[in-house]
């Protein structure tokens, strides 16, 4: 019997990944400025109002990424049922009042002295290490219904509910996916994962029906003309900014959508903004670098050492990889207007630190591939 080799160093780097990265965080934060500046400067005039804390959560996600890349996979895994542990008491702590901050009707946020954050963040993060555990040890009778897909289920259940309850449907939208294409790649039975497919379908048309801002949103996507002072505001402005842009771009700096025109031009609509002032050209540019971090992380996902780093891998790069085209596709209009960061583009800091931190992993799972 010959011993898998392994070329495990901590001085081996994955440079594609971290070139990739650099050049996706590096662009972010310019465009956070551009989108942010006039913004910050008549609600709190000071236009660097929301740059200088992206670059700290810059600095802070640099270093928790190199720190990480030393850190052994394996033992992010065997904390995963304390991280689970973590999101959730997160997830319920955003609903008492003086710990968790409502911000446009929804209980999204946590206000822990002068730490504040989003743990529905770290509840991706979080389901993927208990995933990649879970399916590497149950990898013998993971066609079984009781042992495959039963205990995964719940957890997904557990996190995706608190989540519907905030109200926050993307995050959970993101979870099913990541959680259907883990358990397909894991060899969960096709007809399970088709079943748990069909069973989400009339439950996010019952969440739709229930929330009327969802519903507006859905009659906006099929056709925003019709009201365009309205439900379809947004994405007409959206479609505005990506005309104007062109092939070049109006120049970095000087689109005029972001005036007030799109909401919350430096989160949600951040690629926009990347439309109007760096044309098709940066579009095509920046989508390019994600498709190039997903590459990557399929790569690294393919050549670990065991099943556990391939699984984590995967999770991981889906966390990234899964929110940013869905936020290119909702800006774009192929999908309903809905409220998703683009990763290491959109202002926050959870956001920005956990991509970090997911990368920061994938690169240790790379440093133990398969020689």
């Amino acid at each position: 019997m010959v011993e898998k080799e392994t070329t495990v160093s901590a001085g081996q780097w994955d440079y594609i990944l971290l070139l990739t990265t650099l050049l996706l965080v590096g662009g972010g934060v310019v465009m956070v400025l551009s989108a942010s500046s006039f913004l910050a400067e008549k609600r709190f005039n000071d236009a660097y109002f929301f740059f200088k804390p992206q670059l700290v959560f810059m600095l802070v996600g640099l270093a928790l990424m190199l720190i990480l890349k030393n850190i052994p996979y394996q033992f992010v895994c065997r904390l995963s049922y304390l991280w689970l542990f973590i999101a959730i008491v997160g997830l319920i702590l955003v609903f008492v009042p003086g710990v968790g901050h409502k911000v446009g009707g929804s209980s999204r946020w946590l206000h822990l002295g002068f730490i504040s954050g989003q743990p529905s963040e770290f509840a991706k993060f979080a389901l993927v290490t208990v995933l990649a555990s879970s399916l590497a040890a149950k990898r013998n009778v993971i066609k079984s219904f009781a042992y495959g897909l039963a205990p995964h289920l719940i957890i997904l259940g557990i996190l995706a509910g608190l989540i519907v309850i905030e109200p926050d449907l993307g995050t959970c939208v993101i979870l099913v996916v990541i959680t259907v294409v883990m358990l397909f790649v894991a060899g969960v039975r096709i007809s399970y994962l088709l079943s748990l497919v069909g069973l989400s379908i009339p439950v996010l048309a019952v969440l739709i029906l229930r929330h009327g801002y969802q519903l507006r949103r859905i009659i906006a996507y099929l056709a925003p003309w019709d009201d365009p002072l309205g439900a379809g505001y947004h994405i007409i402005h959206s479609f505005y900014a990506f005309a104007l842009g062109g092939l070049t771009g109006v120049g970095p700096g000087a689109g005029r959508q972001k005036l007030f025109f799109l909401p919350e031009p430096h989160t949600d609509f951040i690629f926009s903004v990347v439309g109007e002032e760096l044309g098709f050209i940066g579009v095509a540019l920046i989508s390019f670098l994600f498709l190039c971090l997903v590459w990557r992380g399929i790569v690294v996902a393919l050549n670990a050492y065991e099943l556990e780093g391939t699984y984590l891998a995967l999770g991981l790069t889906l966390i990234i990889g899964v929110q940013a085209f869905l936020n290119m596709f909702v800006v774009t209009g192929l999908l309903p207007t809905k409220g998703l960061a683009l990763p290491f583009f959109s202002y926050g800091g959870s956001s920005l630190i956990m991509n970090f931190i997911c990368v920061g992993i994938i690169m240790n799972v790379a440093s133990q591939s398969k020689r």
